[in-house]
């Protein structure tokens, strides 16, 4: 079956307003006459249906026409074989990618009726979301909610490693002493000679320590962010105003952590800043994901999660309203929907918003608002709070849009967190067990009665998205992703020196965490 004939039809149902799922494609492409095919289907799908199914397919076929019938034993007309589509292999430098210019056909030797899945195999839970929870109000006592909330729930994950005191403890202990103290970095500067002195903070004040630039661990300094929690063991100096540290620790994903897997060979793609809207949307590498899904190379893809900025949005930065193909923000979303329908309607989608969406710009993002939902209702998505955690069949993905990947590759050296390794960002945000540490900086942050930005639990998978650049690894055996995007690269990204990695979808083995990339453009 050409992919070109499901690309037909696909088409053509979404022009229609229907959604589909990948086996109806099949079963129509698959058909004699697969024109005559899907307008029978077409007549005979109930009025109220927004998604055509197979059983819908098989219903229309059994009443018409047996040359327009798919060929039950597959033999007389066997699909034509074709190229399989090249894939990257595992890294960040993407090679053998695929070409627009020769669309990717069926894998020969495939069986289309392979490519539904039983849904009761499928599972998706999601914990974290915290649209229509939001309480904030902006006053002081949230402030203080949810940096308590902060010290308590990491700091906890420290008290067991040293044997912590208290600020105002440390201050009544005598010169020469072993103190041990939990807190917030809320101030980092060097002195005249060189040193680096950390202020620590928690609920009873603030506590001074120095590290001295002659020991080990004094690199560790660089990767400080304000108002992360910390742990650090010293020796008061003689009069006792001053803690000389020892060692240094973060919360942290302990180095034996153990994945969890799926007990069956299953894909999830993870793609984020569609940006449906902008003047460099890549349209055609966005039908050429979608047209590739309905085949059997991507028979196994049952999942989908798109980590924000679904849309260019409006007034997001300087004079983007010149950079715009669509300026009215419901249409945006409109035409994303239409481009949603594209996707078979058998995958599960889970979407999360980002900055350039339209929800509040402080994080945490609560998930979009009715009107907004009602718009990409054909395909029934999922949709959440930026950041949430979804677990597919038992492995847990850790959404987040990534605005604070801007902060930290900005904080830190450039060895340690670039543009270029999008993911080697993302570790320190997995050590420091919270996806936007620092307040106060370019990440806008709303004050909550709890953290809804914490890591609590280890995730299996890290996925991000916000600096439009591919790369993946592994830290401490999280799978780390930041998955590019669907846009050209902007003048406003050229002004910044952005070079974006676009038309990607990388493509996770749930059942092995390995990672394929696709590149459609």
């Amino acid at each position: 079956m050409p992919l070109e004939a499901s690309a037909r039809i696909v088409s053509e149902l979404t022009s229609r307003g229907y959604n589909a799922e990948r086996e109806a494609v099949t079963k129509l492409a698959a058909a004699a006459n697969s024109t005559a095919a899907l307008e029978r289907v077409l007549e005979e799908v109930p009025e109220d249906a927004l998604v055509v199914r197979s059983a819908h397919v098989e219903a229309a076929l059994s009443t018409t026409d047996p040359a327009d019938r798919t060929d039950a034993a597959g033999s007389e007309n066997p699909p034509p074989a074709g190229d399989r589509t090249p894939s990257v292999s595992t890294g960040t430098t993407p090679e053998g990618r695929a070409s627009t210019g020769r669309s990717p056909v069926e894998t020969e030797g495939s069986s289309a009726a392979g490519r539904s899945a039983d849904p009761s195999k499928r599972s998706v839970e999601i914990v974290g979301d915290m649209t229509g929870q939001s309480t904030g109000t902006g006053e002081y006592s949230d402030f203080v909610s949810v940096f308590r909330d902060r010290l308590d729930r990491l700091g906890a994950t420290l008290r067991s490693r040293v044997n912590h005191r208290p600020a105002s403890a440390i201050q009544a202990m005598p010169g020469g002493s072993e103190a041990a103290m939990v807190g917030l970095v809320n101030d980092i500067r060097s002195t005249a000679s060189g040193h680096w002195l950390i202020e620590l903070e928690d609920a009873t004040g603030t506590f001074p320590w120095l590290v001295m630039k002659d020991r080990e661990y004094v690199d560790l300094v660089d990767e400080l962010l304000c108002d992360e929690v910390l742990a650090m063991e010293g020796t008061l100096a003689d009069d006792s105003g001053i803690a000389f540290v020892d060692s240094m620790y973060f919360p942290d994903v302990p180095r034996t952590h153990e994945p969890s897997t799926a007990d069956r060979h299953v894909q999830a793609a993870l793609i984020s800043d569609v940006h449906v809207g902008s003047q460099e949307f890549m349209a055609d590498a966005w039908n050429a994901f979608t047209d590739w899904l309905h085949t059997d190379q991507a028979q196994h893809v049952e999942y989908m999660l798109l980590g924000g900025d679904m849309v260019e949005g409006v007034g997001v930065y300087p004079n983007q309203d010149e950079e715009l193909d669509i300026v009215d923000i419901y249409e945006q979303y409109e035409a994303f929907s239409e481009h949603l329908k594209k996707v078979p309607g058998d995958i599960e989608i889970v979407m999360i918003p980002g900055n350039h969406d339209a929800v509040r710009l402080a994080e945490p993002q609560p998930g979009f608002d009715e009107e907004l939902r009602e718009i990409m209702s054909a395909h029934d998505p999922r949709i959440v709070s930026n950041p949430s955690t979804i677990t597919l069949e038992g492995v847990s993905v850790l959404m987040y849009h990534g605005v604070s990947l801007d902060e930290v590759i900005a904080e830190l050296p450039e060895e340690k967190a670039s543009y270029d390794d999008p993911h080697k960002a993302m570790y320190h945000l997995l050590k420091k067990r919270h996806v936007a540490p620092q307040f106060g900086g370019h990440t806008r942050l709303a004050p909550e009665e709890k953290d809804y930005l914490i890591i609590d639990e280890v995730p299996d998978i890290f996925h991000t998205g916000h600096v439009h650049k591919l790369g993946f690894g592994k830290y401490h055996n999280v799978l780390a992703i930041n998955s590019g995007c669907w846009q050209a690269q902007t003048d406003f990204q050229k002004s910044v020196n952005i070079d974006p990695d676009a038309g990607f979808a990388p493509i996770v083995d749930l059942d092995t965490l390995d990672v394929t990339v696709q590149k459609f453009s």
